[in-house]
Protein backbone atom coordinates (compact mmCIF):
# COMPACT_ATOMS: atom_id res chain seq x y z
CA UNK A 1 0.00 0.00 0.00
CA UNK A 2 1.59 3.62 -0.15
CA UNK A 3 1.85 5.30 2.60
CA UNK A 4 0.57 9.01 2.66
CA UNK A 5 2.14 11.78 4.96
CA UNK A 6 1.07 14.70 6.48
CA UNK A 7 3.39 17.99 5.88
CA UNK A 8 4.91 18.32 9.50
CA UNK A 9 6.10 14.42 9.14
CA UNK A 10 7.03 15.43 5.53
CA UNK A 11 8.85 18.73 6.59
CA UNK A 12 10.44 16.57 9.88
CA UNK A 13 12.03 14.38 6.75
CA UNK A 14 13.18 17.16 5.17
CA UNK A 15 15.06 18.53 7.91
CA UNK A 16 16.56 15.95 8.77
CA UNK A 17 18.20 15.02 5.38
CA UNK A 18 19.31 18.59 4.74
CA UNK A 19 21.19 18.14 7.54
CA UNK A 20 23.54 15.68 5.97
CA UNK A 21 23.65 17.11 2.11
CA UNK A 22 24.89 20.55 1.05
CA UNK A 23 22.69 23.11 0.58
CA UNK A 24 20.48 23.35 -2.52
CA UNK A 25 20.86 19.81 -3.01
CA UNK A 26 17.29 18.82 -2.14
CA UNK A 27 15.85 21.78 -4.20
CA UNK A 28 18.12 20.54 -7.12
CA UNK A 29 16.97 17.52 -6.77
CA UNK A 30 13.18 18.12 -7.04
CA UNK A 31 13.57 20.52 -9.82
CA UNK A 32 15.49 18.16 -11.78
CA UNK A 33 12.69 15.35 -12.00
CA UNK A 34 9.94 17.84 -12.37
CA UNK A 35 12.16 19.13 -15.47
CA UNK A 36 12.33 15.21 -16.69
CA UNK A 37 8.41 15.03 -16.70
CA UNK A 38 7.91 18.57 -17.97
CA UNK A 39 10.39 17.70 -20.99
CA UNK A 40 8.35 14.17 -21.93
CA UNK A 41 5.11 15.81 -21.70
CA UNK A 42 6.43 18.41 -24.28
CA UNK A 43 7.66 15.84 -26.43
CA UNK A 44 4.04 14.87 -26.86
CA UNK A 45 3.28 18.28 -28.06
CA UNK A 46 6.29 18.48 -30.73
CA UNK A 47 9.60 18.53 -28.58
CA UNK A 48 11.48 20.71 -25.61
CA UNK A 49 13.61 23.03 -28.25
CA UNK A 50 10.94 25.87 -29.35
CA UNK A 51 7.96 25.22 -26.59
CA UNK A 52 6.06 28.18 -24.63
CA UNK A 53 6.35 27.85 -20.98
CA UNK A 54 4.78 29.43 -18.31
CA UNK A 55 6.13 29.64 -14.88
CA UNK A 56 3.55 30.79 -12.21
CA UNK A 57 5.53 31.77 -9.26
CA UNK A 58 5.06 32.31 -5.92
CA UNK A 59 7.21 33.02 -3.13
CA UNK A 60 9.21 30.23 -1.19
CA UNK A 61 10.33 27.04 -1.86
CA UNK A 62 7.83 25.67 -4.47
CA UNK A 63 8.64 28.57 -6.43
CA UNK A 64 11.83 28.09 -6.21
CA UNK A 65 11.63 24.59 -7.49
CA UNK A 66 9.49 25.86 -10.24
CA UNK A 67 12.19 28.18 -11.28
CA UNK A 68 15.04 25.97 -11.27
CA UNK A 69 12.98 23.55 -12.93
CA UNK A 70 12.72 26.45 -15.59
CA UNK A 71 15.96 27.17 -16.32
CA UNK A 72 16.48 23.42 -17.05
CA UNK A 73 14.06 23.74 -20.11
CA UNK A 74 15.39 27.04 -20.70
CA UNK A 75 18.53 25.42 -21.63
CA UNK A 76 16.95 22.96 -23.99
CA UNK A 77 15.78 25.58 -26.26
CA UNK A 78 12.12 26.46 -24.66
CA UNK A 79 10.51 29.82 -24.29
CA UNK A 80 10.53 29.91 -21.08
CA UNK A 81 8.64 32.96 -19.30
CA UNK A 82 8.06 33.53 -15.59
CA UNK A 83 5.06 35.67 -14.27
CA UNK A 84 5.92 36.23 -10.53
CA UNK A 85 2.87 36.21 -8.45
CA UNK A 86 4.15 38.18 -5.13
CA UNK A 87 6.94 39.80 -7.10
CA UNK A 88 9.80 41.10 -4.61
CA UNK A 89 9.35 37.68 -3.40
CA UNK A 90 10.77 35.16 -5.61
CA UNK A 91 13.50 32.93 -4.55
CA UNK A 92 16.34 34.82 -5.35
CA UNK A 93 18.73 32.17 -6.67
CA UNK A 94 16.41 30.25 -8.68
CA UNK A 95 15.41 33.61 -10.14
CA UNK A 96 19.10 34.27 -11.03
CA UNK A 97 19.27 30.96 -12.20
CA UNK A 98 16.36 31.48 -15.07
CA UNK A 99 17.44 34.55 -16.05
CA UNK A 100 21.10 33.06 -16.68
CA UNK A 101 19.31 30.22 -18.35
CA UNK A 102 17.83 32.54 -21.29
CA UNK A 103 14.39 32.46 -19.40
CA UNK A 104 12.23 35.71 -18.62
CA UNK A 105 10.04 37.88 -16.50
CA UNK A 106 6.76 38.77 -17.66
CA UNK A 107 3.69 40.87 -16.43
CA UNK A 108 0.90 38.95 -18.34
CA UNK A 109 0.99 35.28 -19.73
CA UNK A 110 2.16 34.97 -23.44
CA UNK A 111 -0.40 34.39 -25.94
CA UNK A 112 0.38 30.64 -27.10
CA UNK A 113 1.55 28.50 -23.56
CA UNK A 114 2.33 25.17 -24.27
CA UNK A 115 2.94 23.96 -20.72
CA UNK A 116 2.03 25.93 -17.29
CA UNK A 117 3.86 25.59 -14.07
CA UNK A 118 1.95 25.78 -10.99
CA UNK A 119 4.51 26.97 -8.68
CA UNK A 120 2.14 29.93 -6.84
CA UNK A 121 1.49 27.82 -3.12
CA UNK A 122 3.34 24.81 -1.92
CA UNK A 123 3.00 22.27 1.01
CA UNK A 124 2.55 25.56 3.57
CA UNK A 125 -0.20 27.17 2.17
CA UNK A 126 -3.56 26.96 3.43
CA UNK A 127 -6.89 28.89 2.98
CA UNK A 128 -6.75 28.71 -0.67
CA UNK A 129 -5.73 30.89 -3.18
CA UNK A 130 -5.97 34.42 -3.14
CA UNK A 131 -8.20 36.51 -5.25
CA UNK A 132 -4.81 37.47 -7.52
CA UNK A 133 -3.74 34.08 -8.16
CA UNK A 134 -7.11 32.14 -8.11
CA UNK A 135 -7.99 34.38 -11.18
CA UNK A 136 -4.54 33.19 -12.65
CA UNK A 137 -5.83 29.84 -11.69
CA UNK A 138 -9.18 30.43 -13.65
CA UNK A 139 -7.35 31.68 -16.34
CA UNK A 140 -5.55 28.38 -17.13
CA UNK A 141 -8.09 26.92 -19.21
CA UNK A 142 -7.76 29.42 -22.09
CA UNK A 143 -4.13 29.11 -22.86
CA UNK A 144 -3.89 27.26 -25.96
CA UNK A 145 0.12 25.81 -27.41
CA UNK A 146 1.25 25.53 -30.97
CA UNK A 147 -0.98 22.79 -31.48
CA UNK A 148 -4.20 24.23 -30.82
CA UNK A 149 -4.74 21.92 -27.61
CA UNK A 150 -5.12 23.21 -24.43
CA UNK A 151 -1.46 24.30 -22.58
CA UNK A 152 -1.19 21.22 -20.22
CA UNK A 153 -0.80 22.49 -16.68
CA UNK A 154 1.81 20.45 -14.17
CA UNK A 155 0.99 21.31 -10.32
CA UNK A 156 4.31 21.55 -8.29
CA UNK A 157 4.21 18.99 -5.45
CA UNK A 158 0.50 19.84 -4.99
CA UNK A 159 -1.86 21.91 -6.66
CA UNK A 160 -1.94 25.67 -5.29
CA UNK A 161 -4.65 26.27 -2.86
CA UNK A 162 -5.84 23.28 -1.58
CA UNK A 163 -6.07 22.08 2.02
CA UNK A 164 -3.03 19.58 1.91
CA UNK A 165 -3.53 17.56 5.25
CA UNK A 166 -7.49 16.76 4.40
CA UNK A 167 -7.73 17.41 0.67
CA UNK A 168 -10.16 20.00 0.81
CA UNK A 169 -10.88 22.84 -1.13
CA UNK A 170 -12.02 26.18 -0.63
CA UNK A 171 -14.34 28.20 -2.72
CA UNK A 172 -13.65 31.30 -3.93
CA UNK A 173 -16.35 34.14 -3.89
CA UNK A 174 -16.95 32.87 -7.33
CA UNK A 175 -17.88 29.66 -6.33
CA UNK A 176 -15.21 28.04 -7.95
CA UNK A 177 -12.83 26.06 -6.36
CA UNK A 178 -9.48 28.38 -5.11
CA UNK A 179 -7.41 25.94 -6.49
CA UNK A 180 -5.88 24.97 -9.85
CA UNK A 181 -7.26 22.18 -11.73
CA UNK A 182 -3.76 20.19 -12.81
CA UNK A 183 -2.99 18.02 -15.60
CA UNK A 184 -0.15 16.37 -13.57
CA UNK A 185 1.56 17.00 -10.45
CA UNK A 186 5.01 16.04 -10.29
CA UNK A 187 5.02 15.80 -6.01
CA UNK A 188 8.67 15.39 -4.19
CA UNK A 189 9.55 13.03 -1.27
CA UNK A 190 5.98 11.45 -0.19
CA UNK A 191 2.91 11.55 -1.40
CA UNK A 192 0.41 13.99 0.63
CA UNK A 193 -3.35 13.52 1.85
CA UNK A 194 -4.67 15.74 -1.05
CA UNK A 195 -3.10 13.90 -3.69
CA UNK A 196 -5.48 10.65 -2.74
CA UNK A 197 -8.35 11.82 -0.88
CA UNK A 198 -11.27 14.45 -0.75
CA UNK A 199 -12.10 16.56 -3.66
CA UNK A 200 -8.73 18.43 -4.14
CA UNK A 201 -7.89 14.70 -5.60
CA UNK A 202 -9.31 15.00 -8.54
CA UNK A 203 -7.51 18.31 -8.93
CA UNK A 204 -4.07 16.72 -8.62
CA UNK A 205 -4.72 14.74 -12.06
CA UNK A 206 -2.08 11.77 -12.84
CA UNK A 207 0.62 11.71 -10.08
CA UNK A 208 4.12 11.16 -10.30
CA UNK A 209 6.61 11.13 -7.57
CA UNK A 210 10.23 12.38 -7.46
CA UNK A 211 12.28 10.27 -5.16
CA UNK A 212 14.16 12.94 -3.63
CA UNK A 213 15.87 10.70 -0.41
CA UNK A 214 12.88 11.23 2.05
CA UNK A 215 12.22 7.89 2.68
CA UNK A 216 14.44 6.56 5.29
CA UNK A 217 13.86 10.14 7.45
CA UNK A 218 10.35 10.00 7.35
CA UNK A 219 9.35 8.83 10.58
CA UNK A 220 6.30 8.06 12.33
CA UNK A 221 2.91 6.82 11.59
CA UNK A 222 1.32 7.70 7.75
CA UNK A 223 -1.65 9.64 7.38
CA UNK A 224 -3.37 6.90 5.27
CA UNK A 225 -2.71 4.51 2.66
CA UNK A 226 -3.66 4.35 -1.01
CA UNK A 227 -4.74 0.75 -2.05
CA UNK A 228 -2.69 -0.22 -5.11
CA UNK A 229 -3.62 -2.94 -7.45
CA UNK A 230 -0.71 -5.30 -5.97
CA UNK A 231 -2.46 -5.06 -2.63
CA UNK A 232 -5.37 -6.52 -3.74
CA UNK A 233 -3.85 -9.33 -6.70
CA UNK A 234 -2.02 -9.90 -3.69
CA UNK A 235 -4.99 -10.37 -0.99
CA UNK A 236 -7.15 -12.72 -3.07
CA UNK A 237 -7.97 -15.78 -1.57
CA UNK A 238 -5.83 -18.39 -3.81
CA UNK A 239 -6.94 -21.89 -4.21
CA UNK A 240 -5.47 -24.97 -3.47
CA UNK A 241 -6.29 -28.36 -4.64
CA UNK A 242 -8.19 -29.53 -1.81
CA UNK A 243 -10.55 -26.39 -2.09
CA UNK A 244 -14.13 -27.33 -2.00
CA UNK A 245 -17.26 -24.69 -1.89
CA UNK A 246 -17.34 -24.94 2.24
CA UNK A 247 -13.81 -24.43 2.65
CA UNK A 248 -13.87 -21.36 0.49
CA UNK A 249 -16.48 -20.06 2.79
CA UNK A 250 -20.10 -19.33 2.60
CA UNK A 251 -21.62 -15.88 2.80
CA UNK A 252 -24.93 -15.17 3.88
CA UNK A 253 -26.96 -12.43 2.53
CA UNK A 254 -29.57 -10.66 4.01
CA UNK A 255 -31.35 -8.02 1.47
CA UNK A 256 -34.36 -7.06 -0.31
CA UNK A 257 -37.51 -7.88 0.12
CA UNK A 258 -41.12 -8.01 -2.16
CA UNK A 259 -40.71 -4.49 -2.43
CA UNK A 260 -37.83 -4.15 -3.42
CA UNK A 261 -36.44 -7.37 -4.82
CA UNK A 262 -33.64 -5.94 -7.22
CA UNK A 263 -31.36 -5.18 -4.02
CA UNK A 264 -31.32 -8.64 -3.11
CA UNK A 265 -30.49 -9.39 -6.44
CA UNK A 266 -27.77 -7.55 -7.21
CA UNK A 267 -26.42 -7.82 -3.62
CA UNK A 268 -26.14 -11.40 -4.33
CA UNK A 269 -24.71 -10.60 -7.53
CA UNK A 270 -22.17 -9.18 -6.07
CA UNK A 271 -21.37 -12.21 -3.32
CA UNK A 272 -21.01 -14.23 -6.73
CA UNK A 273 -18.35 -12.59 -8.17
CA UNK A 274 -16.58 -12.50 -4.84
CA UNK A 275 -14.25 -15.51 -3.97
CA UNK A 276 -16.66 -17.44 -1.56
CA UNK A 277 -17.87 -21.49 -2.63
CA UNK A 278 -21.47 -20.43 -1.87
CA UNK A 279 -24.11 -17.87 -1.51
CA UNK A 280 -26.80 -18.23 1.09
CA UNK A 281 -30.02 -15.84 0.86
CA UNK A 282 -32.04 -15.28 3.25
CA UNK A 283 -35.06 -12.58 2.73
CA UNK A 284 -38.45 -11.87 1.03
CA UNK A 285 -36.90 -12.02 -2.86
CA UNK A 286 -36.19 -15.50 -2.39
CA UNK A 287 -37.83 -16.56 -5.83
CA UNK A 288 -36.36 -13.76 -7.51
CA UNK A 289 -33.57 -14.42 -6.65
CA UNK A 290 -33.02 -17.99 -7.42
CA UNK A 291 -34.94 -16.63 -11.05
CA UNK A 292 -31.81 -14.85 -11.64
CA UNK A 293 -28.79 -16.97 -9.28
CA UNK A 294 -29.84 -20.82 -8.92
CA UNK A 295 -26.80 -21.83 -7.35
CA UNK A 296 -27.99 -19.93 -4.73
CA UNK A 297 -29.04 -21.45 -1.66
CA UNK A 298 -32.24 -19.23 -0.81
CA UNK A 299 -34.60 -19.33 2.54
CA UNK A 300 -37.18 -17.06 3.91
CA UNK A 301 -35.22 -15.78 7.02
CA UNK A 302 -31.79 -15.67 8.91
CA UNK A 303 -32.59 -18.18 11.51
CA UNK A 304 -33.01 -20.66 8.77
CA UNK A 305 -30.20 -20.05 6.22
CA UNK A 306 -27.57 -22.28 7.78
CA UNK A 307 -24.06 -21.87 8.92
CA UNK A 308 -22.04 -18.99 7.04
CA UNK A 309 -19.02 -16.83 7.68
CA UNK A 310 -20.12 -14.10 6.98
CA UNK A 311 -23.69 -11.81 6.53
CA UNK A 312 -24.68 -9.21 4.61
CA UNK A 313 -27.69 -6.97 5.47
CA UNK A 314 -29.59 -4.01 4.63
CA UNK A 315 -29.94 -3.19 0.99
CA UNK A 316 -33.19 -3.26 0.25
CA UNK A 317 -34.65 -4.59 3.92
CA UNK A 318 -36.97 -2.09 4.68
CA UNK A 319 -36.94 -0.81 8.50
CA UNK A 320 -40.03 -2.02 9.49
CA UNK A 321 -40.70 -4.75 12.22
CA UNK A 322 -39.86 -7.80 10.29
CA UNK A 323 -36.86 -6.13 9.42
CA UNK A 324 -35.02 -5.26 12.35
CA UNK A 325 -36.27 -8.93 13.65
CA UNK A 326 -33.81 -9.81 10.41
CA UNK A 327 -31.21 -7.65 11.53
CA UNK A 328 -30.71 -8.82 15.09
CA UNK A 329 -30.76 -12.31 13.84
CA UNK A 330 -27.84 -11.16 12.07
CA UNK A 331 -26.00 -8.94 14.73
CA UNK A 332 -26.60 -12.18 17.13
CA UNK A 333 -24.34 -14.50 14.83
CA UNK A 334 -21.03 -15.01 15.70
CA UNK A 335 -19.52 -13.99 12.07
CA UNK A 336 -18.27 -10.59 10.39
CA UNK A 337 -21.09 -8.66 9.17
CA UNK A 338 -21.38 -5.52 6.79
CA UNK A 339 -24.47 -3.56 7.43
CA UNK A 340 -25.80 -1.23 4.29
CA UNK A 341 -28.60 0.92 3.71
CA UNK A 342 -31.64 0.05 5.52
CA UNK A 343 -29.82 -1.71 7.82
CA UNK A 344 -28.05 1.82 8.63
CA UNK A 345 -31.38 3.47 9.04
CA UNK A 346 -32.57 0.63 11.89
CA UNK A 347 -29.57 1.41 13.56
CA UNK A 348 -30.43 5.26 13.90
CA UNK A 349 -34.29 4.66 14.31
CA UNK A 350 -33.97 1.74 16.59
CA UNK A 351 -31.74 0.32 19.66
CA UNK A 352 -30.23 -1.88 17.82
CA UNK A 353 -26.57 0.45 17.78
CA UNK A 354 -25.57 -0.51 21.41
CA UNK A 355 -25.12 -4.45 19.93
CA UNK A 356 -22.43 -3.14 17.28
CA UNK A 357 -19.73 -2.10 20.29
CA UNK A 358 -20.67 -5.29 22.32
CA UNK A 359 -19.80 -7.39 19.63
CA UNK A 360 -16.77 -9.85 19.09
CA UNK A 361 -16.64 -10.23 15.39
CA UNK A 362 -15.60 -7.48 13.18
CA UNK A 363 -18.56 -5.21 11.80
CA UNK A 364 -18.41 -2.93 8.40
CA UNK A 365 -21.06 -0.23 7.46
CA UNK A 366 -20.95 1.35 4.44
CA UNK A 367 -22.68 4.48 4.29
CA UNK A 368 -22.69 7.25 2.06
CA UNK A 369 -22.49 11.07 2.74
CA UNK A 370 -26.67 11.25 3.90
CA UNK A 371 -26.31 8.07 5.47
CA UNK A 372 -23.01 8.81 7.40
CA UNK A 373 -24.68 12.00 8.60
CA UNK A 374 -27.33 9.51 10.58
CA UNK A 375 -25.04 7.95 11.88
CA UNK A 376 -22.81 10.53 13.19
CA UNK A 377 -25.17 13.59 13.69
CA UNK A 378 -23.23 15.96 11.77
CA UNK A 379 -21.95 15.53 8.15
CA UNK A 380 -18.09 14.03 7.31
CA UNK A 381 -17.22 17.62 6.58
CA UNK A 382 -14.11 18.92 5.31
CA UNK A 383 -11.60 15.96 6.99
CA UNK A 384 -13.19 13.30 6.00
CA UNK A 385 -10.57 10.79 7.65
CA UNK A 386 -10.50 12.27 10.25
CA UNK A 387 -15.11 11.63 10.54
CA UNK A 388 -14.34 8.48 9.86
CA UNK A 389 -11.99 7.50 12.04
CA UNK A 390 -13.86 9.20 14.64
CA UNK A 391 -17.25 7.40 13.49
CA UNK A 392 -14.73 3.74 13.49
CA UNK A 393 -13.98 4.37 16.72
CA UNK A 394 -17.50 5.17 18.13
CA UNK A 395 -19.14 2.36 16.66
CA UNK A 396 -16.17 0.04 17.05
CA UNK A 397 -16.34 -1.07 13.35
CA UNK A 398 -14.39 -0.78 10.11
CA UNK A 399 -16.42 2.52 8.39
CA UNK A 400 -15.99 2.53 4.74
CA UNK A 401 -17.83 6.34 3.48
CA UNK A 402 -17.91 5.76 -0.30
CA UNK A 403 -17.45 8.45 -2.48
CA UNK A 404 -15.41 9.75 -5.47
CA UNK A 405 -12.57 8.13 -2.91
CA UNK A 406 -14.02 6.07 -0.86
CA UNK A 407 -12.22 6.25 2.57
CA UNK A 408 -12.16 3.34 4.61
CA UNK A 409 -11.24 4.17 8.67
CA UNK A 410 -10.88 1.28 11.65
CA UNK A 411 -11.50 1.42 15.22
CA UNK A 412 -7.97 1.52 15.93
CA UNK A 413 -7.35 4.62 13.96
CA UNK A 414 -6.05 3.31 10.69
CA UNK A 415 -6.60 5.03 7.43
CA UNK A 416 -7.35 3.82 4.24
CA UNK A 417 -8.22 5.73 0.47
CA UNK A 418 -9.22 3.87 -2.65
CA UNK A 419 -8.28 5.74 -6.34
CA UNK A 420 -10.53 3.91 -8.49
CA UNK A 421 -13.36 5.62 -7.61
CA UNK A 422 -15.82 6.30 -10.79
CA UNK A 423 -18.93 9.52 -10.86
CA UNK A 424 -20.34 6.39 -13.05
CA UNK A 425 -20.97 4.79 -10.22
CA UNK A 426 -24.02 6.94 -8.60
CA UNK A 427 -26.60 5.41 -9.75
CA UNK A 428 -28.98 3.13 -7.75
CA UNK A 429 -27.93 -0.42 -7.03
CA UNK A 430 -24.25 0.05 -7.35
CA UNK A 431 -24.12 0.34 -3.81
CA UNK A 432 -25.86 -3.17 -3.13
CA UNK A 433 -23.15 -4.70 -5.33
CA UNK A 434 -20.53 -3.44 -3.51
CA UNK A 435 -21.76 -4.94 -0.28
CA UNK A 436 -22.62 -8.10 -1.44
CA UNK A 437 -18.66 -8.27 -3.07
CA UNK A 438 -17.01 -7.12 0.67
CA UNK A 439 -18.75 -9.73 2.37
CA UNK A 440 -18.06 -12.41 0.13
CA UNK A 441 -14.29 -11.07 0.84
CA UNK A 442 -14.91 -11.73 4.67
CA UNK A 443 -16.32 -14.74 4.45
CA UNK A 444 -13.08 -15.92 2.73
CA UNK A 445 -10.93 -14.58 5.41
CA UNK A 446 -9.76 -11.24 4.21
CA UNK A 447 -9.42 -9.06 7.57
CA UNK A 448 -11.96 -6.25 7.68
CA UNK A 449 -9.83 -3.63 6.27
CA UNK A 450 -8.55 -5.68 3.19
CA UNK A 451 -11.86 -6.88 2.54
CA UNK A 452 -13.18 -2.84 2.39
CA UNK A 453 -10.01 -2.17 0.50
CA UNK A 454 -10.41 -4.72 -2.30
CA UNK A 455 -14.28 -4.29 -2.92
CA UNK A 456 -14.30 -0.93 -3.30
CA UNK A 457 -10.96 -1.40 -5.47
CA UNK A 458 -12.35 -4.08 -7.93
CA UNK A 459 -15.96 -2.07 -7.56
CA UNK A 460 -14.32 0.82 -8.70
CA UNK A 461 -12.65 -0.55 -11.62
CA UNK A 462 -15.76 -2.58 -12.88
CA UNK A 463 -17.74 1.38 -12.77
CA UNK A 464 -15.08 2.55 -14.82
CA UNK A 465 -15.06 -0.79 -17.28
CA UNK A 466 -19.20 -0.83 -17.35
CA UNK A 467 -18.97 2.95 -17.81
CA UNK A 468 -16.69 2.59 -21.72
CA UNK A 469 -19.94 1.42 -23.19
CA UNK A 470 -22.09 4.17 -22.13
CA UNK A 471 -24.13 5.18 -19.10
CA UNK A 472 -24.00 3.03 -16.03
CA UNK A 473 -26.53 0.52 -14.46
CA UNK A 474 -25.81 -1.60 -11.17
CA UNK A 475 -26.20 -4.91 -13.69
CA UNK A 476 -23.35 -3.70 -15.81
CA UNK A 477 -21.38 -3.66 -12.40
CA UNK A 478 -21.94 -7.02 -11.54
CA UNK A 479 -21.47 -8.21 -15.56
CA UNK A 480 -18.12 -5.74 -15.39
CA UNK A 481 -16.80 -7.46 -12.06
CA UNK A 482 -16.03 -10.82 -13.12
CA UNK A 483 -13.37 -9.35 -16.26
CA UNK A 484 -11.81 -6.61 -13.76
CA UNK A 485 -11.14 -9.50 -11.09
CA UNK A 486 -9.95 -11.96 -13.95
CA UNK A 487 -6.44 -10.98 -14.08
CA UNK A 488 -5.98 -11.68 -10.36
CA UNK A 489 -6.05 -15.64 -11.06
CA UNK A 490 -3.27 -15.70 -13.40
Amino acid sequence: MKPVWRVADVRAAEAGLMGTLPPGTLMARAAAGLARRCALLLADRGGVYGARVLLLVGSGDNGGDTLYAGAHLARRGAAVHALLVTPGRAHVEGLAALRAAGGRLVDRPPTVVDLVLDGIVGIGGTGGLRETAEQLAASLVRYCGRDGDRATVVAVDVPSGVAVDIGHVPLAASGRPAAVRADVTVTFGAWKPALAVGPAAPLAGQVELVDIGLGPWLRGTPALHVTEGSDVAGWWPRLGPSAEKYSRGVVGVATGSRTYPGAAVLSVGGALAGPTGLVRYAGGARSDVVRRHPSVIATDRVAGAGRVQAWVCGSGLGTDARAAAELRAVLAAPVPVVLDADALTLLVDGSLADRLRDRDAPIVVTPHDREFTRLCGEEPGADRVAAVLRLAAWMNATVLLKGDRTVIGTPDGRAYVNPTGSPALATGGTGDVLAGLLGSLLAAGLAPERAAATAAYLHGLAGREAARSGPVTAPDVVAALRPVIAPLLD
